[in-house]
């Protein structure tokens, strides 16, 4: 009686403390998305940036500098936040589905496959209309979810395990690698640049229509998944066999919450390109604090995410300013350094 009373102890103690994390993370996002909002060539204030949405609400007309606030430094904010939320919760769902902690989205090769569509489209002007932003964006869409489809069509062939989904993958990443090569090796030089630019991940340019139609894609993906935790609960600690005796189906959740996943990692990147850190470091640093509940560890892998990214864009932002570093260098950067303290402090405290 007394050790069950302890273990309940322990589960209530376990759970207030992650919802404080998650209360905690989303008030952080919140605070750094206004501060780093605030931060620029052009210093503003919190307040300034509230009197703007405020006057956004009203209705009223907005001066010239809190324009600037609304149409450039806002929707970037937004997008890094919607983009680190997108590819943390895609890495923390392929993680759970393949039992494997090194998988992140960008293992099945979405990421290589994004950037082969981009270098056609800068490069031969092939895709989706040719010469534009947006068929750029389409085109890598596309190519992202031709490469998933490749891969779970293989996987399924070979019973849709957690081993062939992760071979697949390798295969088709080094396949749609060495497409892009081929295709950068006899560009010019001028759109070699556009291509390689690209593939850096950046989020310049980003407007409110940007940052609304990634949000669309993440926002459907985010949801499935999230009610989809339970079966990912299983699938990350137990085997197949295990899960079926559970009653419990693991290809079903495993191609399902694949692809919800891919959705919402191929959403991000056609519009940012390859940024590829926050979606294996973002599901770690989560677990290392929060534990392995998809019910709580979604939610809280996306605000980590988002944090990861808002920080790393502001870095490159500030740091050699006026040169913009893309985000996709300066996050890994960042990244790696606060993963290995995480990782050596968790080992100390098990000790």
């Amino acid at each position: 009686m007394r050790a069950a009373q302890e273990i309940l102890l322990a589960y209530c103690a376990n759970r207030r403390r992650a919802w404080l994390l998650l209360s905690g993370g989303l008030v952080l996002t919140l605070a750094l998305g206004m501060v780093f909002a605030a931060l620029g060539a052009t210093g503003v204030t919190p307040g300034e940036i509230a009197a703007t949405l405020a006057g956004v609400l009203r209705g009223e007309e907005l001066s010239a500098p809190q324009l600037v606030i609304l149409h450039l430094r806002l929707p970037r904010v937004v997008m890094a936040a919607v983009a680190g939320w997108g590819l943390s919760v895609s890495g923390t769902a392929m993680q759970g589905i393949t039992r494997n902690p090194l998988v992140s989205p960008f293992t099945i090769g979405i990421s290589n496959a994004a950037a082969f569509g981009a270098s056609l489209s800068l490069v031969f002007g092939l895709g989706f209309f040719p010469g534009t932003r947006g068929g750029v964006v389409l085109t890598a869409f596309a190519l992202a979810l031709l490469c998933a489809g490749t891969v779970y069509g293989v996987a399924m062939g070979a019973g849709m395990s957690p081993e062939a989904l992760v071979l697949t993958g390798i295969g088709v990443n080094y396949l749609f690698s060495a497409a892009t090569s081929v295709i950068q090796y006899f560009a010019d030089e001028h759109r070699l640049a556009a291509a390689v630019a690209w593939a850096f991940g950046s989020l310049n340019g980003s407007g409110w229509p940007q940052a609304g139609a990634a949000f669309l894609a993440v926002a459907p993906c985010f949801l499935g998944l999230w009610l989809m935790a339970p079966g990912l609960n299983v699938l990350s600690v137990a085997d197949d066999e295990t899960a079926r005796s559970l009653g419990i189906s693991p290809e079903w959740i495993r191609g399902i919450a694949g692809i919800l996943s891919v959705m919402a990692a191929a959403g991000v990147i056609s519009f940012t390109g390859v940024i590829g850190f926050v979606g294996l470091a973002g599901p770690h640093i989560a677990r290392i604090l929060l534990g392995g509940d998809h019910r709580l560890l979604l939610p809280f892998s996306a605000l980590v995410g988002a944090v990861l990214l808002l920080t790393a864009d502001t870095i490159g932002r500030l740091l050699l300013a006026p040169v913009l570093l893309p985000v996709g260098i300066v996050v890994s950067f960042l990244g790696v350094p606060i993963f290995f303290h995480l990782l050596l402090s968790r080992r100390k405290g098990a000790r």
